[in-house]
């Protein structure tokens, strides 16, 4: 293929092929064990139980081992520091906070292992344990974890908690939306999950339509939609959000010397991406709804980086694209107003459209999708061929190197490592800006206007009853 070519280009595509990249560091996988649940009880209290196996399911789903890496984080000065931030927010001005770098161990998310045993963790997070859920995760690598609020009446926020052999390392799961169309069944959560749903990743308040019931007041009539009401709404006490944060508090607690992850799935997804960018906490998030607009009116302070945020979805999935949208949408259907697209943080997009040819619809959502149909190691996703500064464009692009391109016989000798390098396992993880926006600019509800509008003299009037 390449004799078509001048010398002098021949012999430059051939450095980038059998280059290899600069080596990292290594650092040992981290065993984590399913230690205790978490939940929160009707009056908002987070509450713990430990996590017992019975000798008929231990090990079963409990036990996980993730490959590390170490990444720079940035963190502001001090926790009070960011929320004073938070509480002096100006619209459109960036605030003036004090950043620092710190080199934490954080999930290897260029492994696929990596990502299969995260997204484990996010399914467990569905049941209490294996004896209640139709589908149970075998991790088995070394994960302890506790469920909470998994009580017959308890309808609030849901989940695991995944302590590493040596507790130096701790994974917070939230559990998603327990809606039948999403993951295949229901329970007590759905009505708070749903209420989560269309105030975090609508545009405003969930009004798709005249005939919807909106979360809070604050439509304005045509496509206008009062800014500071809907900022007002988001500081409900009863939200997952501020929950989640004293989750969060009540992990780092428990485990002060700990470096806390966090993972979850669609709307746990969105709630540990909003989490993690608190506090400066490491996070892989699947199939969830574009976080950033949320983030905003939360007014979270921006750090200089946030790739510590890692989403992983798939394009055949319209609630991470925000294409669910409109009165006839299958989520519009179910009640949901999923209407945002853009992230924070990075992504790593399997474009399962072209290159599996799966069609674009709601099925696709389910993180089981995910785990047994991308990332199993039965799963029809191939590896691909890792080109140049990791990625492929320019000629390797025209001259059809990449996807499809077939893994050689591992090689002998000293070539071994080097022949790895070359190709990836999952997507290459690129800013969220980058995949989702247009010459840098990615647009949430781009045509309704928000401001001011309803001038209202208290923020009691502007949450719903």
């Amino acid at each position: 293929m390449l004799y078509g070519l001048p010398a002098t280009l021949q012999g430059l595509i051939s450095t980038f092929l059998w280059a290899s990249s600069p080596s990292k560091p290594s650092i040992s996988p981290i065993t984590f064990q399913l230690r205790h649940r978490h939940a929160i009880t009707n009056d908002s209290r987070v509450i713990f139980s430990n996590y017992e196996p019975s000798a008929s399911f231990a090990g079963e789903g409990t036990e996980f081992t993730i490959p590390v890496q170490t990444t720079t984080i940035p963190r502001p000065e001090s926790h009070a520091a960011f929320m004073a931030a938070r509480s002096n927010y100006q619209r459109d001005v960036t605030p003036a906070l004090n950043w620092v770098d710190w080199e934490v161990p954080t999930p290897d998310v260029t492994k696929r292992s990596t990502l299969l045993q995260m997204a484990k963790m996010a399914f467990n997070a569905y049941a209490p344990d294996n004896s209640s859920a139709s589908d149970w995760y075998d991790i088995s690598d070394g994960w302890r974890s506790d469920p909470h609020g998994w009580g017959p009446e308890d309808d609030g926020l849901r989940g695991h908690i995944f302590v590493s052999t040596d507790n130096s390392t701790v994974v917070i799961s939230i559990k998603g939306t327990s809606a039948g169309w999403l993951v295949g069944g229901g329970g007590p959560t759905v009505a708070k999950d749903k209420k989560n749903d269309n105030l975090l990743f609508s545009c405003c308040c969930a009004r798709v339509g005249p005939t919807w019931s909106t979360v809070c007041g604050c439509y304005d009539g045509n496509y206008r939609c009062d800014a500071d009401c809907v900022e007002d709404a988001m500081k409900d006490e009863g939200l997952f959000y501020p929950i989640g944060l004293n989750l969060y508090n009540n992990v780092s607690y428990l485990y002060p010397n700990a470096n806390i992850w966090l993972t979850g799935h669609s709307l746990g997804g969105g709630l540990t991406a909003l989490i993690g960018a608190t506090f400066g906490a490491p996070v892989v998030a699947f199939e969830a709804p574009a976080e950033r607009m949320a983030s905003q009116r939360l007014h979270l302070p921006p750090p200089p980086t946030i790739n510590h945020v890692t989403h992983v979805y798939n394009t055949a999935d319209p609630i991470p694209m925000g294409t669910c949208t409109g009165v006839t949408s299958s989520c519009a259907i179910g009640g949901f107003a999923l209407e945002t697209r853009c992230h924070n943080g990075q992504v790593i997009l399997y474009d399962t459209v072209q290159k599996l040819g799966w069609s674009v619809n709601i099925g696709n959502h389910g993180i089981k999708v995910v785990t047994d149909k991308i990332l199993s190691d039965t799963a029809d996703w191939k590896i691909e061929f890792n080109g140049p500064n990791d990625e492929e464009k320019g000629l390797l692009s025209v001259l059809n190197w990449g996807w499809g391109r077939r893994k050689p016989e591992e090689p002998e000798g000293d070539d071994k490592d080097g022949e790895k390098e070359r190709y990836r396992e999952v997507p290459l993880a690129r800013p969220a800006i980058e995949v989702e926006g247009t010459d840098g600019v990615c647009t949430d509800c781009f045509n309704w206007e928000f401001g001011n509008f309803k001038n209202r003299s208290s923020s009691a009037s502007r949450r719903c009853p």
